[in-house]
């Protein structure tokens, strides 16, 4: 049988890390949310064989083990009690170690079409847990609608309140970092917090004007300072008429959100004149809220 997914890029509305757990696991509280920049995933099982294969169109992302959709698909089988062989292709149009959350979307993606082709009857939670034990941030990618996450990335909450229709420009400078190395770079003594009791509230009564002045990443200092285009990126798109910019993740891709359409396709025609990777995309299941 086979089945297709959308696994969709994921943009930190805030980004926080309150402190680091004694096995060296970064505590989270973050406001995500989905966009419509996907790869696509078809997911296939088959009884030729009881091997793992994935394909993709990108020559960047490894094919074995070290992939996240591999270790997806091998773990959700491992928990079923299935035999089968499974075959993925991934279609890729998420940019590669850009602080999109690409893998991991590709990883729940698989949750999710194995649920269904496997009719498991997983709900949302179980399926999330599962993909805890991959990375931080499959949890959020099974949702793939805005929503708190906080603890290891396990605790999913969405937003009560329905986002406004945004309009987002998201732009990857020619450069590639390393999560874990940034990770490494955080110290918790000297770092500066983001208010999230303000933003949530804010968000909570449709106050979205304030919600984009509280908007935060912690690890924007971190990373800019390691790679100062990204902060000359995120002070143009504000100039070009941005109502907020901000890097998602550890970076490098910054992104640029607005309400309204004429001056998203400015925002975008100008920072595609210097960003290769530049893309315009709008918010998925933003009215999926509990």
């Amino acid at each position: 049988m086979e089945v297709l997914e959308q696994a969709y890029a994921k943009l930190n509305i805030s980004l926080d890390t309150p402190f680091i757990h004694a096995n060296g696991e970064q505590e989270w509280d973050m406001l995500m949310v989905a966009i419509d920049l996907a790869d696509t995933v078809t997911i296939r099982t088959t009884t030729d064989h009881e091997k793992i294969v994935v394909e993709s169109t990108s020559g960047v992302l490894p094919l074995n083990e070290k992939n996240l959709a591999y270790q997806a698909a091998r773990l959700m089988r491992e928990i079923a009690g299935k035999t089968e062989g499974i075959e993925i292709h991934i279609m890729k149009r998420v940019p590669v170690a850009a602080g999109l959350g690409g893998g991991s979307s590709d990883a729940a993606a698989v949750l999710r079409g194995l649920n269904r082709i496997w009719q498991l009857n997983y709900t949302e939670a179980k399926l999330a847990l599962i993909g805890l034990q991959i990375d931080a941030d499959v949890p959020f990618c099974v949702y793939s609608r805005p929503a708190r996450v906080r603890g290891r990335g396990e605790i999913v909450e969405p937003l009560k309140q329905a986002l406004p229709p945004l309009w987002v420009i998201v732009a990857k400078p020619g450069i590639s970092v390393s999560t874990p190395k940034i990770l490494k770079m955080v110290n918790y003594e000297t770092m500066q917090h983001g208010n999230m009791t303000a933003l949530m509230t804010a968000v909570d009564q449709a106050d979205f004007q304030t919600a984009y002045q509280q908007m935060f990443n912690v690890l924007e200092s971190i990373t800019g300072g390691k790679y100062p285009e990204i902060f000359k990126l995120k002070q143009k798109m504000y100039e070009f008429g941005a109502e907020a910019a901000q890097m998602s993740g550890t970076g490098p891709t910054v992104f640029a959100i607005t309400e309204k359409a004429s001056r998203a396709k400015r925002i975008y025609n100008a920072v595609r004149g210097f960003v290769t990777e530049s893309y315009l995309v709008r918010l998925v299941n933003s009215e999926k809220c509990k």
